[in-house]
């Protein structure tokens, strides 16, 4: 990467890359479409990778690469896994290297760190980059991660993040659907490590992913911003029932099963909806516990309590009066026309509701459908 390339980017960089590519032939030293690619690739570093926008020399791979990339967030999370006090690993391989986020994440961790990508362009972008970056304790392999690994060692950790496409382009979510389908390869893997870690779809049944992985020891539902991104499997020694971690909230599925439950009759003056991470991972009563607010009803995963409770990992609404869901009512209240719909536990879908009750999105103020025991109501809300 040339000083004027890198200084031709930096000069177009808020530029339209489309008529930077129609533009070609007006700078003929200047490989447009490697120029195009590195300028979405900082656009896409301003949100995804801030950390890496100080190494003007780092190259950002082809969009598809970029999209399928962890976040630098999502990769410190797992390097801080492997970190702890009861979990010091020094070898580490990652099978599925990609643009290489997760690799030099563990890098900052870890003693030595084996890159495996069958992608020969991501493979010479990664030595590139690992240049860069000044970084010499990750080694880099051009190969089939499967076949590669039966003639490596035995590591600390081995790192598979499966392809979630189908050959349609189609996104899947089980294990069996992916690329490599690490089912069929479960007894290599536990050979060549102690502890093997899986990143998953945020759509994986979380129960049956432990039955098929076997020996899982840990689950961690990863977010940003709110947003579950992946399900992170972490297997190893039988250590008996896997503890699921999300958010704060640290629990067995026999702790949510034995703990006892806190419903309510009638909604009290908050109301709060717990993050996607909670939701995916389930500690539906845990949470009330935890948080001392108590739940709508048994199949209901919102919360209330009369004090509001500061610091909840999710949405909190101020209750301003129930309401009839109907278009007559609705409209006496919500004279604009304009606002949120948000359904849980209710027979109506949130899109079909709004346009049931002659609503459009906008607005400050916020209609929750939603059951408080068996009894099904709504509830003009704002936050």
């Amino acid at each position: 990467m040339t000083k004027e390339f890198i200084d031709f980017v930096n000069a177009h960089k808020d530029e339209d890359t489309a008529r930077l590519l129609l533009s070609a032939a007006r700078y003929p030293s200047i490989d447009m479409p490697a120029a195009v690619q590195q300028i979405e690739g900082l656009r896409t570093a301003r949100e995804k990778w801030p950390g890496l926008l100080a190494c003007e020399e780092f190259f950002y791979p082809p969009r598809l690469n970029r999209e399928q990339s962890s976040s630098e967030a999502t990769a410190r999370y797992k390097a801080s896994i492997i970190s702890s006090d009861d979990c010091q690993l020094s070898t580490i391989a990652d099978l599925t290297g990609g643009m290489g986020v997760d690799t030099l994440a563990f890098a900052k961790v870890a003693q030595h760190v084996d890159y495996v990508e069958r992608d020969p362009q991501l493979c010479a972008i990664m030595e590139h980059n690992l240049r860069a970056l000044r970084i010499d304790n990750v080694s880099v392999h051009c190969a089939d991660s499967m076949e590669w690994l039966t003639a490596a060692g035995r590591y600390d950790l081995l790192f598979v993040d499966p392809a979630r496409r189908a050959a349609s382009g189609r996104k899947v979510a089980a294990f069996e659907d992916c690329m490599p389908n690490i089912l069929e390869h479960a007894e290599m893997l536990r050979m060549h490590c102690r502890l093997l870690m899986v990143k998953a779809s945020p759509m994986i049944d979380i129960d049956l992913g432990c039955r098929q992985l076997g020996n899982v020891n840990e689950v961690h539902v990863v977010g940003v911003k709110g947003e579950c991104k992946e399900v992170l499997f972490v297997c190893g020694e039988p250590q008996g029932e896997p503890r699921i971690t999300c958010e704060e909230v640290s629990f067995t599925r026999s702790e949510e099963a034995a703990t006892e439950a806190r419903y309510v009759k009638t909604m009290g003056r908050y109301l709060y909806e717990p993050d996607a991470m909670l939701m995916k991972g389930g500690p539906f009563k845990i949470i009330a516990v935890r948080y001392g607010i108590e739940q709508l009803g048994h199949n209901t995963h919102l919360y209330t309590s009369e004090k509001r409770l500061d610091g909840f990992p999710g949405r909190v609404f101020e209750v301003l009066q129930e309401l009839k869901l109907s278009r007559k009512e609705v409209a006496a209240v919500i004279p604009d026309g304009k606002a949120h719909v948000v359904t849980r536990n209710y027979p109506v879908e949130a899109a079909a509701l709004q346009r049931q009750l002659g609503l459009r999105e906008g607005g400050d103020v916020f209609v929750v459908a939603t059951s408080v025991g068996d009894r099904k109501c709504g509830f003009l809300c704002k936050m």
